[in-house]
């Protein structure tokens, strides 16, 4: 589970990289076409860029949330199943313990 997880964050990082270069692309094309200036460019560009590195830090954050609490859920499930177990363990360790009876004689 772990692996898919570290898998889909990677593909997002390297979607990240490709839309990057693809926005650098455009803008050069639309400073090339003087459509906007160099400068201008590189404020829109930077802007793009903190934009997605805030809406990945949110979603890396909800993802790491939701993560905790199946583990968490889990955990819990575990220790009660646990739990269960054990006392199931010491009834027949205690019934194994007492003497054998012999047609109903203690």
């Amino acid at each position: 589970m772990i692996d898919l997880l570290k898998k889909t964050l990677l593909a997002g990082v390297g979607a990240a990289v490709i839309t990057k270069d693809k926005i650098e692309g455009a803008l050069d094309d639309f400073v090339r076409q003087g459509k906007v200036n160099a400068s201008d460019a590189r404020i829109m560009a930077d802007k793009i860029a903190e934009q997605g590195r805030k809406e990945f830090d949110e979603l890396a954050g909800d993802l790491n949330e939701q993560i905790t609490g199946l583990l968490d859920r889990k955990t819990s499930d575990h220790e009660t199943r646990i739990a269960a177990l054990e006392e199931r363990i010491r009834v027949l360790e205690t019934a194994m313990a007492e003497p054998p009876t012999r047609n109903g004689e203690p």
